[in-house]
């Protein structure tokens, strides 16, 4: 089993920043790759980002490329995901999740989800 919970998420201004944390614990976290996950009201969750257990193999959403990077440390059981330039349609309640096995985009293929941190842009 493995406990997954989510901070950094705020109210911050288009174009601004944030930078999301993920603190995993219970299993040996080393050897899980991570993903980061959003969901908006009304819509359904979609990928965002996700990271292999050796950092060899990031994944983005398109939506996001070139404005999110996604980071981890093994050491610490931590996961991250830093955000830059930010856009009110980023605003969505933000999950990370772990599995075992490669990177993947599919929210189905995760087998823990922490219990999101909300992400609002305004205007």
């Amino acid at each position: 089993q493995v406990q997954l919970v989510e901070s950094g998420g705020g109210l911050v201004q288009a174009g601004g920043s944030l930078r999301l944390s993920c603190a995993a614990s219970g299993r040996t976290f080393s050897g899980y790759t991570m993903g980061w996950f959003r969901q908006a009201p009304g819509k359904e969750r979609e990928f965002v980002s996700t990271i292999n257990w050796n950092v060899g193999n990031t994944r983005y959403a398109d939506s996001v490329k070139g404005r999110f990077t996604i980071s981890r440390d093994n050491a610490k059981n931590t996961v991250h995901l830093q955000m830059n330039r930010l856009k009110p349609e980023d605003t969505a309640l933000y999950y990370c999740a772990a599995r075992r096995g490669s990177t993947s985009y599919r929210d189905t293929l995760y087998d823990y989800w922490g219990q999101g941190t909300q992400v609002t842009v305004s205007s």
